[in-house]
């Protein structure tokens, strides 16, 4: 999916773009009835009232929809994603009417669809719900907006995006949905194998270890839900990992890694948080090769994806980043007791996989594999233990001060 964006963070989806999206969309649907995959929702009957102060949208669906809904600014705008949908509108029914100024929609890739309301101005949510037809088969989308102040708008925004939550057709999440979520990212994989231990340790290997097994200890507790960005050797891009902590509703997000440097006398653990300046040149060193993954791997950064573009608030990066600092603070106490941590263990730079705008995020490097002893405990699995015992109590901590889930 092509995007361009303007100097107002504007994504602008040109229409040969939505004639790809349903080109794409067209051959999904042929592949996956081939092979046996999940057939498409099929979205019809579009119908769209109201004025300049309300306005109701519904739409028709064979099946249940399952949605997500969120807002977007400059310009106030609607988007709600669904499973891959085959849509049939009357292309009359989608002209701009009441609050709605544009109505787009398609394929974003293989699994997923997209319906883009753009309004003349900030609106607030009355509704977005999905009813049984009473009087026929299949079910209707509603949704229902009124015009509001900006200020609200933008109030309504930042809460959404601090404390994100799925929206779908019973409204919040329910039983295990509501537990404190974090989403632990092992470094590297596939082709990027990462740095390299002077005895032949692997950083992609030991970085998917440790994920896995902190994964288990967390899960124990009963207390969270856990996200992996990957469970096996599989490459992924920077953004795909932001990406699939975001679309899971991470409250917190932890990339593991383990570096080596040319100076094997180094050694301990940092935890790092995102900047556009470094805190020292080793930090900018640091970002620069953990952002080289996606190049190493044969792999060109695609452009920025809308939600990550348009999503960066002001106000709700500022925010987010204090609650990354405090989680860092937090994790560093409770690893000192434990760890060898480097000298000025909280460090900061622009790693891009630190840059979801509303989940707070660290980059914790368990240390140095160009350092015998630090790649002797990373291999150790009574060390590793310890550290993620100090790395759940640092969770706990953290979950709790946030209204979370934590002990």
């Amino acid at each position: 999916m092509k995007i361009r964006t303007t100097h107002r963070n504007e994504v602008v989806l040109h229409r040969p773009t939505l004639f790809i999206w349903a080109f794409f969309a067209a051959i999904t649907l042929a592949f996956n009835g081939a092979f046996g995959g999940e057939p498409a929702l099929k979205a019809h009957d579009y119908k769209m009232a109201g004025d300049a102060q309300y306005t109701r949208i519904v739409i028709h669906f064979d099946e249940k929809p399952e949605f997500q809904w969120f807002l977007l600014r400059d310009p106030n705008r609607l988007v709600i994603d669904l499973p891959l949908t085959e849509f049939s509108f009357d292309p009359l029914e989608l002209r701009p009417r009441g609050l709605v100024a544009a109505v787009q929609y398609g394929a974003v890739d293989a699994a997923r669809a997209r319906l883009l309301f753009r309004a003349v101005g900030p609106f607030s949510v009355e509704k977005a719900e999905v009813m049984k037809n009473e009087t026929s088969d299949g079910f209707r989308l509603i949704i229902e907006i009124r015009a509001s102040s900006a200020d609200d708008f933008d109030a309504a925004l930042r809460a959404a995006m601090l404390k994100p939550k799925a929206e779908g057709p019973g409204g919040g999440a329910t039983g295990i949905q509501d537990r404190f979520t974090v989403a632990l990212d092992p470094g590297h994989g596939g082709a990027d194998g990462g740095a390299r231990g002077i005895n032949g340790t692997i950083e992609k290997q030991i970085t998917l270890l440790f994920a896995l097994e902190l994964a288990g200890k967390l899960e124990e507790t009963g207390r969270y839900r856990v996200v992996l960005t990957r469970e096996d050797d599989r490459f992924l891009r920077l953004d795909e990992r932001v990406r699939i902590a975001r679309e899971k509703g991470a409250d917190l997000f932890v990339s593991v890694h383990a570096d080596a440097i040319a100076i094997r006398s180094v050694r301990g653990a940092t935890v790092y948080t995102v900047s556009d300046k470094a805190s020292d040149a080793e930090a900018a060193a640091t970002a620069a090769r953990e952002n080289l993954s996606d190049e190493i791997a044969g792999k060109v950064p695609e452009e920025e994806q809308d939600e990550v573009e348009d999503i960066l608030v002001d106000l709700i990066r500022r925010e987010t980043h204090a609650f990354s600092i405090r989680f860092a603070r937090t994790l560093i106490g409770r690893l000192s007791d434990t760890v060898q941590l480097v000298k000025n263990p909280h460090r900061y730079a622009g790693f891009r996989v630190l840059r979801a705008p509303d989940i707070p995020s660290v980059l914790l490097e368990l240390g140095y594999l160009s350092n015998p002893e630090d790649e002797a405990q990373l291999r150790d699995p009574k060390w590793r233990a310890e550290t993620m015992d100090a790395i759940v109590e640092a969770v706990g901590y953290f979950a709790k001060a946030n209204g979370g889930a934590g002990g």
